[in-house]
């Protein structure tokens, strides 16, 4: 499949977001809309503020340097008005100073008010897009990349804080100084003002035709700047993997391939807009050429030429050329503000594509009270399946989705009783737990924690009640410290020391040369695997759950590590229920019930003694384990 075609994760809900930055001014610019309206009345003032200096420019070289009329001035009383010249002079010069200084000024407190207001709304909407992320179902980070999600919460909300302070504000500012020249050119010559102003319609029409075509551009930009991020993230964590088989030629490559395809993204949005920006000046510049032509015309033959009328004056004049060629800038903005106004349009899209994404694993409304918490565990007739219901909300097709990996499977541990789940990769042993802790849901049966049903409980108290040592361990870029107090933020420090020592790693600890102040680097990388996860199991000593899961928590130690960490997981599991996946049979051989799984259902059940005499695939396992291959290969062909 081409990048082009790939689907992005927000793709299908950002095709139902219906006026995104309409939604953005509806849900956001309350409780801010101060700022937002004093940016736009001082934006106002401004523009208005620096067209003073070409109308006083032009009153005065009538009335002062050529002599040919009175110094009048729009909307100002006559009577306000110095009648000598030097006075006259001194006015102007006065007038023109405080237009400048007053159009800092007021810039000044736009630039302000309108960062305030774009800077507030991009970092709340930031905010508020992670608490939606934290809330998404485990199968939404499945099944989508981590890139882009961080395009989303690092580059899309910039490009609305773009469009909020810049696009915005300078649409503002067009519109005031096009409707401000406009009205005042109309008002000193209204047939000079048509000649001035007849390119206007042509640029509408002109800047409708490209925010239609550039806007789907804009779309496939942010998509590749999505799998750009998501290549380069899968490509940073990979780096060890990289290196050790030699593959840093096909890592290269692949990056290349994302990054030529933005790069093709890009330019697809540049070559219309820089077809776009020069028309844009054209047309403006044909404007200011054909006041040039038919004001200089007049004033050269002295008389109003072919269909005109009345008099021009050089005063006029010169206001009509100095203000045509301020109308030019604004203008010739267009193509930034449509720019700017598109890749917001696209980035809101993809944001609130990312809040509309139902969350199907939530809080009940009325949830069930476990505290205080027994620890007895059962599994009712249990089935799930990791259909992706995000494409299931979108496709006509739901069995396509629909693949089983826990099968009507039924267990109960009894507060204080260790089970053991074991069996092959695949079994579903791993995927059967995490049903306790809400990370899925069931669609079938009932996951139970002291009698009530785990979807009727509060999920902060639920995890709270359940403890989780994974074999995938991850650690936060921080201190040890840091890492062992996870979720546990006020722990004393002897606290942290203590669980460190139940999990056997206050050794290791100690002999670094910050001790519990090492840093250990992005996912822990600075740490051996085996450190890793003995940390990992001091951070759920210190915790105390009343329920235990140990997802091969000893996967990744040496065979003495192992001895070790087992004696204190015995220590940990005395009293409290714990369910625990083991490759490794010798370290659950003393579990009250072992369940043996395949295929996502229970196959065998009972204690060491009961399996082993039962002779199925408990006993082949544990006899391969054991060391006698020659028995358990006999009974694999048997079997």
């Amino acid at each position: 499949m081409s990048a082009d075609t790939d689907e992005t994760p927000f793709d299908a809900y950002r095709e139902d977001v219906d006026r995104p930055l309409t939604r953005l001014f509806r849900e956001y610019a309350p409780g801010r809309l101060g700022y937002f309206a004093i940016g736009m009345v001082a934006n106002f003032l401004a523009r208005m503020a620096s067209l003073v200096p070409p109308l006083v420019l032009g009153a005065a070289i009538d009335a002062i340097f050529v002599g040919a009329g009175p110094f009048e001035l729009p909307v100002v009383p006559n009577a306000w008005l110095p009648d000598e010249s030097i006075p006259q002079f001194r006015f102007a010069v006065a007038a023109i100073v405080a237009s400048f200084l007053a159009t800092a000024v007021l810039t000044w407190i736009y630039g302000v008010t309108a960062n305030l207001f774009a800077h507030d709304v991009m970092h709340t909407v930031r905010v508020d897009s992670f608490r939606k992320m934290q809330r998404l179902d485990m199968s939404f980070f499945d099944e989508k990349q981590t890139g882009e999600v961080m395009a989303v919460l690092n580059n899309d909300t910039q490009n609305l804080e773009r469009f909020l302070d810049n696009a915005l504000m300078n649409s503002a500012r067009l519109i005031v100084m096009v409707g401000g020249i406009a009205g005042v050119l109309f008002y000193l010559n209204w047939q000079l003002a048509v000649v001035t102003l007849f390119a206007v319609p042509a640029m509408v029409a002109f800047t409708i035709w490209f925010m239609r075509a550039v806007e789907p551009r804009y779309v496939r930009e942010r998509s590749a700047v999505g799998r750009l991020n998501t290549r380069l993230e899968n490509a940073i964590a990979g780096m060890a993997l990289t290196k050790t088989s030699s593959s840093e030629a096909y890592e290269r490559e692949r990056v290349r391939d994302s990054s030529k395809n933005l790069f093709e993204r890009t330019m697809d949005v540049l070559k219309l807009s820089y077809f776009y920006r020069p028309g844009m000046e054209l047309l403006a510049g044909v404007a200011f050429a054909a006041t040039f032509f038919v004001g200089g015309y007049w004033l050269t033959i002295g008389t109003a030429p072919g269909p005109f009328t009345g008099e021009l004056s050089v005063g006029e004049f010169v206001i009509f050329l100095t203000l045509t060629q301020r109308i030019v800038d604004p203008l010739a903005e267009v193509s930034s503000i449509v720019d700017q106004y598109e890749n917001a349009k696209a980035s809101s899209e993809r944001i609130f594509g990312l809040m509309d994404i139902p969350v199907h694993v939530d809080d009940p409304e009325d949830p069930a009270e476990i505290d205080p918490v027994d620890g007895r565990v059962a599994y009712e007739n249990v089935s799930f399946s990791y259909a992706d219901s995000e494409v299931r909300a979108t496709s006509d097709d739901e069995k396509a989705f629909e693949e089983t990996v826990i099968e009507d499977v039924s267990f109960e541990a009894k507060p204080g009783d260790t089970v053991a789940l074991v069996g092959p990769t695949g079994a579903g042993k791993s995927t059967a737990l995490k049903l306790l802790l809400r990370l899925y849901d069931v669609q079938e049966g009932a996951v139970k924690l002291d009698g009530h049903d785990v979807r009727d409980v509060r999920l902060a108290d639920l995890r709270s009640a359940v403890g989780y040592v994974s074999q995938d361990t991850f650690l936060f870029d921080g201190t040890i410290a840091d890492n062992i107090r996870y979720g546990q933020f006020d722990a004393s420090d002897e606290a942290v020391r203590e669980a460190a020592k139940a999990a056997q790693a206050h050794e290791f600890i100690s002999g670094l040369e910050d001790g519990y102040d090492t840093r250990v680097g992005e996912r822990g990388v600075k740490l051996s695997g085996g450190q890793r996860q003995r940390i990992a199991l001091a951070r759920t000593v210190l915790d105390d759950p009343e329920v235990l899961i140990l997802d091969e928590a000893t996967s990744a130690v040496d065979t003495k590590t192992e001895l070790l960490i087992q004696r204190s997981i015995d220590r940990l599991t005395e009293d409290r229920t714990t369910l625990a996946i083991a490759h490794r049979l010798s370290t659950v051989k003393d579990a009250d019930t072992i369940l043996v799984m395949a295929d996502g259902e229970i196959v065998e059940r009972g204690t060491h003694e009961d399996l082993l005499e039962r002779d199925g695939q408990y006993a082949t396992l544990w006899r391969a384990q054991a060391g006698d291959r020659e028995a358990a290969a006999e009974a694999l062909v048997d079997d």
